[in-house]
Parts: structure tokens; C-alpha cells; sequence
């Protein structure tokens, strides 16, 4: 039988191999492609005649698993493997056995020098190369890494090109979407208002446009009724893709319907742009995009998104995964702008309302310290009468109690006339008149007046004050008020050692120093020095005194003389504060320049010093004791003194701890009839005597120098040897706060100055008999109530505190690009399991609480309870992704809630329902109205609660009390905390179970409105 020619060429072109054509065996699908095709059709003409160095070269690209291309011959007949077929794209597979100029014609501009230079015998290495492709039916952005290396023929010139090829267009896509969104936050990040931020939005020009061709940034209003552009980029404002206002509600078709993104909380992808825009421009190609993403802003706090990002696609890119996850990114880049914005302006708002309150408060102290002045004065000017009337002299024991009397009510005037001169300088009304005055004169005059305090305290005491050759212009008064705060607070604070006053000239300057070698300032206090009322807690003194406003009193009267005053201090060593004024008068205003004035005596001098005097623990006693013949105590006083002193086989022994000597004596003269009464300046002090003998009632100022009350009493019931005396605690802190934190620090009674001697008397009294009849058991109850406490405390803080990084980390990790879908998937479940965590501790926690306090407390603030729901179930959802779950509002329903309690009680009850409902069936919430309240239901379909569990079901530590806890996570206490949070909302919760209808939960929850 004879073949036909035709059919004999046929065979031959389907498969050459066989031939003398073994070199195209394999290749994959572009071998048999090879085969398949009738390359004499081609320049290349058929198979069998190609040179044998193009045949090794195909044989070489065939087998290869590197992308490879080859193009061979004047015309650049292109031949590729498998490997390389995908870069192709569309163009397969016309491409195969096309000229690579007509095939690449895109790509030419690129790389047509590179593809010469090879053509004429040199290779060439280009990387990470932007190239623009057409190869799946659109101008792609990509990028190459790739060579053209020339292949000799069998004459020795040059017979194509060997184009092997990489492609990192993924790889640079990513590093430069990853930069852009840096660069963004860091230029968003410190935007302090959103008009603000969506200047800085403008300013980004077209730095992202390869990515991102246009971002519009919205804002909605509080009543949604439109969105108010803020921002843009890639669009000319105002034009017809760009409007600057876009109208919403029913009705409404604005152009970007951003409105559908702020009901739904969801991106949204908006296609077919063209058709929407019929003719508009956006760079940088010539065609504009025809997709763009919806972005919904909700920050942190927010019920509902307060803006949405209209950010345009690329249109040389498709919308795949990877882009995808940037377009999530920067909505978290932008929604974390917006929180810190919405944050800074709340902090704003707070500053100023706390600067509203700050100069209502200074006009208060201005007030109430004038109205404080008229009646002190008719207080002390009678006082000084009757104490220098000789015509009609008081008695000895009256004049020693009157005399008590004028000392503190001086010591008030000295306190309010410091808060008046404060209030006028803040409110700008302070008078000054600054004289040339001999100060070194002044400054000794002052300084001379504390010698024998100093010297009845033990201090050295250095003067050392040279005459000035010139007078310096200051107030005398503002001097005299700075000299003596600065030696009264080195008195104070030093406790031995020395103190030195010196005056030094300097230049054009002179310089007042106080050096003291007292307990110094820590130095993380030193920055906070000079602010009003602020006091150093932790630095020893002679008492706890004082107002706090001292030092900045002297830094405001030294501005207002254009000096200025600063601190050196080493803690434990001592301090020196400095004070320097101008020399000469160029730096005042010559209205406030007044005349010499002859010297006059200080005014103030003997009020600092009388009371830095009663600051020393052997301050004489303000009124002596009784002797016989003195004046008796009132009736009620008297009566309860001998009450007291009765049914005593001993006198009670007491202890008074007080840093204020006429205090001190006062007290001891009001109990030592009856009683046995030592006196201490100090809580260490007063420690140290309980230790020595044992009274039996402590009564203790709060606020005290060394160690305060509330510390000795810590101390004293940390104790053993201590921890069951009666403690009585004294405050001049009023209202039922100061009373309560009293009480819960362990004190028996607390009382207010002033006080009246009876009760005082009969508190005393009540408090040691009751302290004879404690019992060991009441002693023991309370031992173990505050163990409970401290355990609350430690597990707080010991057990969230990890499981709150490991949760920030789980977040952080979860926000990176380059997780595969392994590890993601594991640091999930790591989340998961630490949420779950964290909501066992948080019910462990609650109970403990329940237990102790007889409740949950709730903070209830205005809110939709369909926000509050909705976040809570989304939260489940998270954790159980395989599970249905559906969420039905009635209506929206407004009231006052503990948003935290109500979203906590609902993750526990849908928790509840998915861990026990039938696999693969549906949860379903759902919230409507039941008369006056809000009604909660959550229900599943699952095995029925046996009716002889139901009564147990709300109580606590119930652990699988639907049943056997397949899970083997609970700890049975999620619907005990339930009932708990309903309780103290107010409301209820029950229960309905059966075969048929499932199990669902039901709360009625008041509005509390």
C-alpha cells in the first residue's frame, strides 16, 4: 500500500521525532506545542532544517524549569518552555513562534536597548525592571527580572537571543503598597483635628497614585443626613467624581453611595466607573479607573462609622487578594487616624473644661478669701484686746486658752491671705510698687527673725548678707512674703544639719540662696515643684501643714519682678533655692516705680515664726492641765468623763498623734482626767510608742509628717502585736467620702475638725468597750475578707496582664502581609483561646466581687442597646467562625446600660448557646420591647435542660449543668455572672426549655433611664 504524499508530509509535521528529531522530546505542553506546529510557515522554515545550534538551545529552554525564551533569527522568531508561558499570558498561543518585537511591542520601550545590545554579541542584566504588559487582555503593571545573552550559530555570529526571565511583580508590589501605607501614617499620625487630616490628604499628591489613582476622604454628620469632604487626592475637588457634599437619606442618589457603607459597617467594591462617570479624567494612565473600594471609618468608640475613604483601583492592576489586603490596611491606617484625632479633641475638650474649672476655682479662692478676712478680723482684734487689757486682765488659764485662739486664727490669716495673693496674680489683679530698697538690710531683718527657732530646733544657722553698693528696685512686701516662705520651708523640711541665708551680687543681678541640708526632692519630682497645690508626698518634714501653693506663690511674685527662681536638690542631701532679680529699673514699667519708703518693721515676720515654733515636737502645750480650782467642764463633758472613768478598774492608756503642738495640748487637756494620755508629733513616733506600751485607743491625726495616719494604721494592723487597738482617726477632710475611706482603711471611728469635746469624750469611751468585747472569731472573719480582697487584687493584675500582651501581640501579628494561611489559621486559635481566657478570669474576677460585696457594680451611661449587642455577638462570630449566628433588632432601643456588663452578659449567654447547641444549627439573638423594658432572647436548638436543673441553673460553679461539658472549658460561673449583671441593671432572667422549641434565654432589662 503507498501513502500519499500529502499525508506522508502530514505525519511528518505532527511528530517530527522519530526523524532524526530526538532533540525536541519532552518540554511539557509547549514540546508538544512545538511538535504541533508548521514552523515552515515561520522565517524559521520547518524543523528538520533548523541549525544545530538553535536546536541545542531549544532542547536546553525545553527541558529547563527556569522560564526561558528564545528568540531566534533577524525577525526574533520567539520559542518558550512551560515555565515561561504564564508571562505570556493572553498572548498564548499566538506568541509561540511570533516575532518578540511585534509580540512585546508594549515592553520595547523598556528594554528594546537591552534586546539590541544582546543582538550585537553583549549581554545584558536588568532587575526588578517596571514594565507595562498586555497578556490578559489588559495594560498590566509588572515587573522583571530578566537577560538577554546572544547565542552563536554555526558561523560564529550571532543567530538570536537567550532570554531567561524572573518576574517579582508580587514582590514589589508589596514593598512599595507596604511603604506608601507608612509614609501615609506617618503623615496622618499627629493630624489634631479632621479637617486637619484631610489637608494632610491633599498634600499627598500623586505619591500613591500607582496604587491608589484617587482617594476621597468623607465625613458623615451626626444625623446622617450628608457626608462633607474633607480631603482628596488624584480628583480636582468639585468635579463630578469629586463633589464636596454628598446628600443621604431616602430619597437620595449620591455619587458615591457612602451611605450604603455606613449602615452597612462594611467595604464595598464599586465597579463600572465609566458608566457611572461618563466622562471624567484620573491620572496617572490615560485611562481612568473603572473600580473603586468603599471604605467605612469607625474608630474606636464610635457606635457607627463617622467617615468613609472612596480610594480608586488601579486600573493597570487587577483587584486580587493581595491588593485586597491593602485596601483593608489603609482603612485601618485612616480609621487609626481618625481615633486619634477624635481622642486628641476629647482631651481637648477635657483641658478645657478643666481650664474653665481652674479659673472658677481661683475666683472662688478670691471670693472666699475676702470674705474670710472680715470676720478673722473681728475675731483677732478682740482677741488682742482682751490678751492686752490691763485695765480688765484674764486670768492665767484663760489667757493661755486666748492665746491659743489668736495663734491659729493668725495662722488662718496667713493661709488665706497666701490664697488671696494667688487669686489676684492668676486673675491679673495684683498692685505692685517696686522701691529702691536697701535688700541686703531687708534680707537680714527677715532672715534674724527665725534665729531662735532655728536654735531651739538644733540647726546651724548662717547669715550671710554683705551690704549692696547700690538699693534694688522690688515690692518690699513680695520680698518680705519670698524671704520667709523659702527659711519657714528649709525649717521645715530640715531636721538637722544647717540652713544658710546668703546674698550674692553678681553682675547685673542679685542672687538670694536658701540652702538647707534637709530630706532634698526626688528628682522625678522636681518638674512638678512650682505647680499650684501640689505637694511632695514622700518627703520628710516637721509636720504635713500647708497648702501647697508656697513655692509657686514665690515663682509667680519673682516673674512679676522679672527675675527668677529655681531649684538644685539632691534627695536625702538637702536643696538650695535661688532667687535672682535685674539690678536697676529698665524692666519695670515706670507706672509701677514708686519712691523711697523709710524701713518699717516686717508685717509678716512673727506669723511665720510663732508658727514654725509650734512645728518642734517640744512646742509647750497649748492649754495646761487642771489643776484644782480651775474651771470646770461643761455639764455634758464632765458627765461623760466620769462615764467613762466609772466601770474602769485602770485608767484607759491613750495615745494622741498629732503634728500640731496646740493640738497635741488641746486633746490631752480634754482627756486626762479620765485617761492616761501621751502625745506624739508624728506616725513613727506614734508606732513606736504602741510597740513600747500598748494603749488601749490610738487617736491620730490623717495628714502627718514621716508616716501619715492612714499609713500607721496599715502599719499598726499589719501588726500582729498591733492590729486589734482601737484607732481612732481625726481629719479636717469632711463630707461621707473621707468618712468611708476611713472606715474601709481599718479605722474604728473617724472624726471631723473641728469636733466638739463630748463626742469626742463618748467616742473614746465606745470605742474601747467595744474593743474589750471584740472576739476572736469577728477578728478572724475579718482577717479572712481582707485576704479575699488582696487575692482580687493579685489575680487582676497577675493573670490579665500577660493575657493582655499576648492578645496585643496575636493582634499585631494577624495585621502582617506575608502570614501563609498555616500560621494564621494557629495564631488565631491562640487569639481565641486567650479571649477565652481572658473571659474566665474577667467571671472569676465578677464572682469574687458578687461574693464579697453582695453585687455587681454597673456604670451606666446613654446607649443604643442594639450597638452594644451587635459588637458582642460580632465578637462570638470571631471566635467561632463555623458556626451560624444571627443577630434581629425589633427596633433601636435607647437607655442608660453598662455597655461593658451588657456586652459581656450576651457573649456569655451566645457562648453558652453555641457550646451546647446541636452542630450545625442556628443561634439566633434578638432584642425588642417588652412594655417599659428592652427584651434579650438568645436561642439554640440542642439537647433540652432536664427540668430538676433548672432551679441550679443561675447558681454558681454549676459546670455542665445542661449536661456533660463536652469541652471541658468552662468553669460554670457565665450564667451565674448573667444573672448578676441583670440584677444590677435591674432586670431579670429565665429560662424555657423543651425538646421541641430548644433551650432560649430571656432578659428584661429596664431602660434605667
Amino acid at each position: 500500500m503507498t501513502v500519499p504524499a500529502s499525508e506522508e508530509k502530514a505525519k511528518q509535521q505532527e511528530s517530527p521525532v522519530g526523524h532524526g528529531m530526538d532533540w525536541l522530546l519532552g518540554g511539557g505542553e509547549m514540546g508538544a506545542l512545538i511538535r504541533s506546529m508548521d514552523w515552515s510557515r515561520t522565517p524559521l522554515g520547518p524543523v528538520e532544517r533548523w541549525p544545530q545550534s538553535l536546536r541545542t538551545t531549544v532542547s536546553l529552554c525545553l527541558s529547563s524549569t527556569f522560564p526561558i525564551l528564545i528568540a531566534w533569527g533577524p525577525e526574533r522568531i520567539q520559542i518558550y518552555n512551560d515555565t515561561y508561558r504564564p508571562i505570556c499570558g493572553a498572548k498564548h498561543p499566538h506568541s509561540m513562534g511570533q516575532a518578540f518585537n511585534e509580540c512585546w511591542a508594549s515592553a520595547l520601550p523598556a528594554v528594546g536597548f537591552v534586546v539590541d545590545r544582546a543582538q550585537a554579541g553583549t549581554g545584558s542584566y536588568l532587575e526588578n525592571l517596571p514594565m507595562v504588559l498586555d497578556r490578559h487582555g489588559y495594560l498590566e503593571e509588572a515587573f522583571m527580572t530578566f537577560s538577554f545573552s546572544p547565542i552563536r550559530d554555526e558561523s560564529g555570529k550571532v543567530g538570536g537571543l537567550f532570554h531567561p526571565i524572573t518576574e517579582t511583580t508580587d514582590r514589589m508590589l508589596s514593598a512599595r503598597r507596604t511603604q506608601a501605607l507608612q509614609h501615609l501614617a506617618a503623615r496622618l499620625g499627629n493630624a489634631r483635628s479632621m479637617p486637619e487630616l484631610g489637608e494632610r490628604l491633599t498634600q499627598v499628591g500623586t505619591e500613591l497614585a500607582s496604587d491608589l489613582p484617587f482617594l476621597l476622604l468623607y465625613q458623615f454628620d451626626e444625623a446622617g443626613t450628608h457626608a462633607q469632604l474633607l480631603g482628596s487626592t488624584g480628583l480636582v475637588p468639585g468635579s463630578v467624581a469629586c463633589p464636596e457634599r454628598l446628600d443621604l437619606g431616602p430619597g437620595a442618589m449620591p455619587v458615591w453611595p457612602v451611605d450604603h457603607v455606613r449602615e452597612n459597617r462594611q467595604r464595598e467594591r464599586l465597579m463600572e466607573l465609566g458608566k457611572r462617570f461618563s466622562a471624567w479624567t484620573c491620572g496617572p494612565h490615560e485611562e481612568p479607573p473603572h473600580t473603586a473600594m468603599l471604605l467605612p471609618i469607625h474608630p474606636v468608640g464610635a457606635p457607627a462609622p463617622t467617615g468613609c475613604l472612596v480610594a480608586g483601583v488601579s486600573v493597570r492592576r487587577a483587584l486580587d487578594a493581595p491588593y485586597q489586603t491593602f485596601y483593608e490596611m489603609l482603612e485601618t491606617t485612616f480609621t487609626n487616624a481618625v481615633t486619634s484625632v477624635r481622642a486628641y479633641e476629647e482631651e481637648q475638650k477635657r483641658a478645657a473644661a478643666l481650664a474653665e474649672l481652674d479659673r472658677a476655682k481661683t475666683t472662688f479662692f478670691s471670693n472666699v478669701s475676702h470674705e474670710f478676712r472680715t470676720p478673722l478680723t473681728l475675731m483677732l482684734g478682740p482677741l488682742e484686746d482682751s490678751l492686752t487689757d490691763d485695765a480688765d486682765p484674764l486670768s492665767p488659764g484663760q489667757s493661755q486658752r486666748q492665746q491659743l485662739i489668736l495663734r491659729n486664727g493668725s495662722r488662718l490669716l496667713k493661709l488665706v491671705n497666701s490664697l488671696l495673693d494667688f487669686s489676684r496674680i492668676e486673675a491679673g489683679r495684683v498692685k505692685a510698687t517696686y522701691r529702691p530698697t536697701d535688700l541686703s538690710r531687708l534680707t537680714v531683718d527677715l532672715a534674724s527673725a527665725f534665729e531662735s527657732a532655728m536654735t531651739r530646733a538644733g540647726l546651724r544657722y548662717i547669715i550671710t548678707v554683705p551690704s549692696l553698693p547700690e538699693p534694688v528696685y522690688v515690692d518690699p512686701d513680695f520680698w518680705e512674703k519670698i524671704v520667709l516662705n523659702l527659711i519657714s520651708n528649709a525649717f521645715k523640711f530640715t531636721l538637722q544639719g544647717e540652713v544658710e541665708v546668703r546674698l550674692t551680687r553678681l553682675s547685673q543681678r542679685v542672687r538670694l540662696t536658701v540652702r538647707d541640708t534637709g530630706s532634698g526632692i526626688p528628682e522625678s519630682e522636681l518638674p512638678r515643684l512650682f505647680e499650684r497645690f501640689h505637694r511632695v508626698e514622700s518627703t520628710r518634714g516637721r509636720t504635713y501643714e500647708g497648702t501647697g501653693i508656697g513655692l509657686a506663690l514665690i515663682q509667680e511674685l519673682v516673674k512679676l519682678q522679672g527675675g527668677s527662681f529655681w531649684v538644685q536638690s539632691v534627695e536625702g542631701e538637702g536643696s538650695s533655692f535661688h532667687v535672682e532679680v535685674p539690678l536697676g529699673h529698665a524692666h519695670l514699667e515706670p507706672s509701677l516705680i514708686g519712691a523711697v519708703k523709710p524701713p518699717t518693721a516686717p508685717t509678716m515676720t512673727s506669723a511665720f515664726v510663732e508658727e514654725a515654733l509650734r512645728w518642734l515636737p517640744d512646742a509647750p502645750a497649748a492649754v495646761p492641765p487642771a489643776a484644782p480650782g480651775a474651771a470646770p467642764l461643761p455639764r455634758d463633758a464632765r458627765s461623760t468623763q466620769e462615764a467613762v472613768a466609772m466601770p474602769q478598774l485602770t485608767r484607759p492608756t491613750i495615745l494622741v498623734a498629732d503634728d500640731n503642738a496646740d493640738m497635741r495640748g488641746y486633746i490631752k487637756s480634754l482627756l486626762e482626767r479620765a485617761n492616761d494620755v501621751r502625745t506624739v508629733a508624728d506616725g513613727e513616733a506614734a508606732y513606736e510608742a504602741v510597740v513600747e506600751f500598748a494603749p488601749d485607743l490610738i487617736l491620730s491625726d490623717v495628714m502627718m509628717p514621716r508616716l501619715d495616719g492612714f499609713g500607721l494604721l496599715e502599719k499598726l494592723r499589719a501588726d500582729p502585736r498591733t492590729q486589734s487597738v482601737p484607732f481612732i482617726l481625726l481629719s479636717a477632710r469632711a463630707g461621707p467620702e473621707a468618712r468611708i475611706e476611713g472606715l474601709q482603711a481599718g479605722a474604728d471611728d473617724y472624726m471631723v475638725k473641728p469636733f466638739s469635746a463630748p463626742e469626742l469624750l463618748a467616742r473614746i469611751d465606745s470605742a474601747i468597750r467595744l474593743a474589750r468585747e471584740r472576739t476572736a472569731r469577728e477578728r478572724a472573719a475579718d482577717d479572712r475578707v481582707k485576704l479575699e480582697q488582696q487575692l482580687i487584687g493579685i489575680v487582676s493584675h497577675d493573670l490579665r496582664s500577660p493575657i493582655s500582651a499576648i492578645l496585643m501581640s496575636t493582634q499585631l501579628l494577624l495585621r502582617r502581609v506575608d502570614l501563609d494561611e498555616k500560621l494564621t489559621k494557629v495564631i488565631a486559635r491562640i487569639q481565641s483561646s486567650a479571649e477565652r481566657t481572658n473571659r474566665m478570669i474577667r467571671d472569676l474576677l465578677d464572682f469574687t466581687q458578687a461574693r464579697l460585696g453582695g453585687g455587681l457594680r454597673v456604670e451606666r451611661a446613654p446607649a443604643a442597646l442594639e450597638d452594644i449587642v451587635w459588637h458582642a455577638v460580632e465578637e462570638v462570630k470571631l471566635a467561632h467562625p463555623d458556626r451560624a449566628i444571627a443577630f434581629e433588632a425589633g427596633e433601636m432601643l435607647m437607655g442608660e446600660w453598662d455597655g461593658d456588663r451588657i456586652a459581656q452578659m450576651v457573649v456569655n449567654l451566645v457562648t453558652n448557646a453555641v457550646k451546647y447547641g446541636t452542630p450545625g444549627s442556628e443561634v439566633r439573638v434578638h432584642i425588642g420591647r417588652d412594655a417599659d423594658a428592652a427584651l434579650l432572647t438568645v436561642h439554640n436548638q440542642g439537647e433540652p435542660i432536664p427540668p430538676e436543673l433548672l432551679p441550679l441553673l443561675f447558681e454558681p460553679l454549676q459546670r455542665g449543668a445542661r449536661g456533660v461539658d463536652k469541652t471541658g472549658r468552662s468553669i460554670g460561673l457565665g450564667l451565674f455572672i448573667v444573672d448578676q449583671i441583670a440584677q444590677a441593671h435591674g432586670g431579670t432572667v429565665g429560662v424555657r426549655s423543651n425538646a421541641q422549641r430548644g433551650t432560649t434565654f430571656m432578659v428584661r432589662l429596664p431602660h434605667g433611664r
